[in-house]
């Protein structure tokens, strides 16, 4: 039992960890897909959290009846073969993209909130990322369950300083005029779309390699309802400082800076966690994919996945995010509907 407990603890983590990266640890993607519409964003994270858990859950069981090495097979049994490549490019277009975003957000946070050269940042965390992918799943599922847990309690010390019961479902001017179109209505799907390659990168052979298969349930279960907590919570907090900090790249660590320097400094390690979560686990199913098609050197192959991500990144955090997420939102959101209709095959 206690074994089974370790289990779905690390597998809530993983997925957990894998989707908080560059835009929602660092505040910019709670920002845009729902905050901006005040009240009703709560409504859409509501229905992001139950897109969470069910998009977890039914991966890994899926992965872990066909037994897919990487997302190549499971797309290939979700859409067939010949849809199934094209599935497979748009994952990789979509993973390589915000592998370049994660990146880039790297160097955001040494440049914007500690003054450090921008470059530095993402030296620094290409050569973490190799080193990590040394161990792959094993790794990344150790590098998941310290950060998270780092996250939580940060979550859990913004609803006790920063959270207003009182205002937290108003809806103001600016906001209400953003309303009529509906978008805030659309956001939990294209938001669950965007994270969808993700998940799809780490989980699928994480599904396909443990044995216990209610430990898939329930990690992917309490993975989705962590993501929600922390969603929601980030979401209040965010709420309480707009429209002031629509003009910083990360607005989370904005808000914790109220809390004194102490406090400042290591949320920054968080942010960066989280973002160095997601980058491993884009690194690491892109090098799968690509190592089910081509016999290549994995450290070769991890090396030149970095490089391409870091040109690439070059664009800066804000710009890449702005751009790119909601693109890859809408083609997540394909894949997302094919998930939906595919049935358990029976064993």
């Amino acid at each position: 039992m206690k074994k089974n407990t370790s289990m779905i603890i690390q597998i809530a983590a993983t997925y957990s960890g894998t989707v908080v990266g560059a835009g929602f640890a660092s505040g910019q993607s709670i920002m845009q897909f729902f905050t901006v519409y005040g009240a009703y964003g709560v409504l859409g994270i509501l229905c992001s959290t139950f897109l969470f858990v069910w998009i977890g859950t039914k991966m890994m069981i899926l992965a872990h009846h066909i037994k897919a090495f990487s997302y190549q097979e499971f797309n290939v049994y979700l859409f067939g073969k010949i849809f199934g490549k094209v599935a497979n490019a748009l994952t990789l277009i979509i993973l390589f993209g915000v592998t370049a975003v994660m990146l880039s957000g790297t160097g955001t946070i040494f440049e914007e909130q500690l003054r450090l050269p921008y470059q530095l940042g993402i030296i620094i965390s290409i050569v973490l990322c190799y080193l990590v992918m040394t161990k792959e799943i094993s790794g990344i599922m150790f590098v998941n369950s310290l950060v998270v847990p780092m996250m939580l309690f940060f979550t859990f010390l913004l609803v006790v300083k920063v959270v207003n019961v009182d205002n937290i479902f108003e809806t103001v001017g600016w906001q209400n005029q953003q309303l009529y179109n509906l978008k805030w209505f659309v956001s939990p799907f294209v938001y669950a779309g965007l994270n969808f390659a993700f998940i799809l990168a780490v989980m699928v052979p994480l599904g396909s390699e443990v044995d216990d298969e209610s430990a898939l349930k329930w990690g992917g279960f309490w993975g989705g309802i962590g993501l929600g907590f922390m969603l929601l919570v980030s979401h209040f907090a965010m709420s309480s400082k707009m429209p002031e900090i629509l003009q910083y790249d990360i607005p989370m660590a904005e808000i914790i800076r109220d809390f004194g320097r102490y406090f400042h400094v290591l949320f920054l390690l968080v942010i960066y966690g989280e973002i160095f979560t997601t980058l491993i686990g884009n690194v690491f199913g892109i090098s799968r994919q690509i190592q089910s098609l081509y016999n290549l050197p994995k450290s070769w192959l991890v090396l030149g996945i970095l490089l391409a991500s870091f040109l690439i990144s070059q664009a800066g955090f804000t710009s890449l995010l702005a751009y790119l997420y909601p693109l890859f939102g809408y083609m997540g959101l394909i894949l997302l509907i094919f998930l939906a209709v595919q049935r358990m095959p029976r064993d």
